[in-house]
């Protein structure tokens, strides 16, 4: 199956936890999936979900820097080290404000313990965002 058949998973980085949004290939629709320990498990964890998914594309938070000179960024280290051991595609999107988006959203459903799920959400924002870009 080829990457453009494959499925999305969104990746809102962090220190600590991860949050993580799936998309499949049909429907473009992005959902908040889980939020993942960011330990010595989550290469393997996150490797887990690549394959049960079938995923071809993996869209991960970069923040956005206009004057950007020779900055590397952790989640820029995690693209490179998925795609040397995954089949996949690794591009970045822009993930400015998605947190408090993600909040905003969560609290308007009437969510509680927002900010312990937030990372999710927060992956699920930046994974549309990147597929409403590419679908226009």
């Amino acid at each position: 199956m080829e990457n453009s058949e494959k499925n999305f998973l969104g990746i809102d980085w962090g220190t600590s936890k991860v949050g993580v949004a799936l998309a499949h290939a049909e429907t473009r629709l992005a959902l908040a999936y889980k939020t993942l320990p960011n330990d010595k498990l989550f290469i393997a964890n996150l490797g887990e979900l690549i394959e049960k998914e079938e995923i071809g594309t993996i869209v991960i938070g970069l923040p956005h820097h206009d004057k950007r000179i020779e900055v590397s960024f952790e989640q820029e280290k995690i693209g490179d080290m998925l795609k040397s051991r995954f089949p996949v595609e690794v591009v970045y999107h822009d993930e400015m404000f998605t947190t408090k988006m993600a909040q905003s959203a969560m609290i308007e459903r009437g969510e509680k313990h927002v900010s312990a799920s937030d990372d999710a959400e927060s992956a699920r924002i930046i994974l549309q965002s990147f597929l409403d870009r590419i679908v226009s």
